[in-house]
């Protein structure tokens, strides 16, 4: 990018002195939100159930001179996402302005052969973690006075696939 593009860009949007929380920031989408994040300024923490993929990511944001923290983290585990929040609000004083729910799983295989341990865990990761995330950082989010959450979601929501599910995790 152009350095009159970033000057440009900086001038109008800045969020500088914001923090934020993104779910599965290690790799795709959530990887890119982390660096948009970070890029205009905001203190960002993510985490990833990867320690060492979480370690890489951090090396390579610290290089780019991004404020950017990190937590393992399966978000399907309540007692890890109680866990994520504690490091959250210590991190970030208790204020947090924007929570992003990116973590999601998939499984690849036919409707037929779905099993319900695959159903749960694709509710628990996709729908139960995000709303509980969002009860969890309520005070976070009210204590910063400018709280915003965010749900990222998949096209597949609306355009059909070859399988129904496809078992891949963020």
């Amino acid at each position: 990018m152009a350095e009159a593009e970033v000057s440009s860009r900086e001038s109008r949007w800045s969020l500088k002195g914001m923090t934020a929380l993104v779910t599965g920031g290690t790799r795709g989408i959530g990887f890119a939100i982390v660096e948009e994040l970070a890029g205009f300024g905001a203190a960002v923490h993510t985490c990833s159930r990867t320690e060492t993929k979480l370690d890489e990511c951090i090396k390579e944001w610290e290089r780019k001179g991004f404020r950017v923290t990190g937590s393992v983290c399966d978000v399907s585990c309540q007692t890890q996402r109680d866990e994520l929040i504690e490091k959250v609000s210590s991190t970030f004083q208790g204020k947090l302005n924007i929570l992003v729910n990116n973590a999601a799983t998939v499984v690849s295989k036919d409707s037929t052969e779905v099993t319900a341990e695959d159903m749960a865990n694709t509710l628990g990761t996709n729908v139960e973690a995000s709303y509980n995330l969002c009860q969890l950082a309520h005070p976070l989010l009210k204590a910063s006075g400018n709280g915003s959450i965010v749900f990222i979601s998949s096209v597949a929501a609306v355009v059909a696939f070859a399988y129904t599910y496809h078992l891949w995790s963020i």
